[in-house]
């Protein structure tokens, strides 16, 4: 604990000052069971309605009737939903804001038309995409790629524009081409901060899904939390929820190890 407690003083507590990995693992640790512990207590000690919160042992006792289940399948598809959307709108979206962080014109013909289009719900647009698509795997896939792409082609082009200019200007006196710089300096030095919100996107793709599989789906987790809304069984509720945030949490650290390996040198990759 001594140690610890080195590791948080002088510099952590500082505006954008940092701690080491083991008391951050501590931390996060120590998070989850304060939550998990307020949990075990309201929900066994008669705070809440069991009707609307079960306890986390009614939780553990559905999981293991879901996983016996088909739920596992369930899984499967919701994430095959979500990396699909969310692969296509990164194959689109870092080209394009690549060359709208870069290019000034075509900040001017793109940008704002996306700035529009975020804005507008991406649930909205199921009626319309079951009129055009039908309801399989592709209108839920669209879905996602709907709430996605036009925020990740947006996040994109700020990531450019974070690069410094001086390190443009450098390339040039250093003899590099205009039309090489995009692809020399402008994209290595971004990529970080790319990573970044590739990985912050996948986590709002998650929140489609669920919405997706909630109309004319026949698996997927939100798919299996529909069905146990309407028969009132709020534990199989908890379980998909539970078993989003792992998902979510495991992809989330696969990005951050990514960013890691591969751009340790830069702020994000630390």
């Amino acid at each position: 604990m001594k140690s610890m407690a080195l590791s948080l003083g002088g510099e952590a507590f500082l505006p954008q000052g940092a701690i080491a990995k083991r008391p951050y693992t501590i931390i996060a640790i120590v998070a989850f069971a304060l939550v998990l512990g307020g949990w075990f207590l309201m929900t066994n000690l008669g705070l809440v309605d069991p009707t609307f919160m079960p306890t986390p042992q009614a939780t553990i006792k559905a999981a293991g009737a879901l996983f016996s289940g088909s739920f596992v399948i369930d899984i499967w598809m919701s994430t095959y939903r979500v990396l699909a959307g969310f692969i296509i709108s990164a194959i689109v979206a870092v080209p394009l804001g690549l060359f709208i962080g870069t290019y000034a014109p075509l900040n001017a013909l793109i940008e704002p038309l996306m700035s529009f289009v975020r804005y507008l719900p991406a649930t909205a647009f199921i009626p319309l995409f079951i009129l055009w698509i039908g309801i399989d795997e592709s209108e839920k896939i669209a879905l996602i790629i709907m709430g996605s792409l036009p925020q990740l082609i947006l996040m994109v082009a700020v990531d450019v524009r974070k690069v410094p200019h001086d390190l443009v200007e450098v390339s040039y006196t250093l003899g590099t081409k205009p039309s090489r710089v995009l692809w020399k300096i402008i994209l290595p030095a971004s990529m970080p901060y790319i990573l970044d919100s590739l990985r912050m996107v996948l986590g709002w793709a998650w929140t489609y899904v669920v919405v997706a599989e909630m109309v004319g789906a026949s698996s997927g987790i939100g798919y299996m939390m529909i069905q146990s809304q309407r028969m009132m069984n709020v534990s199989n509720i908890f379980v998909g929820l539970l078993a989003i945030g792992f998902l979510g949490l495991l992809f989330d650290c696969l990005f951050k190890l990514i960013n890691k390996l591969c751009f340790g040198w830069s702020a994000q990759g630390r």
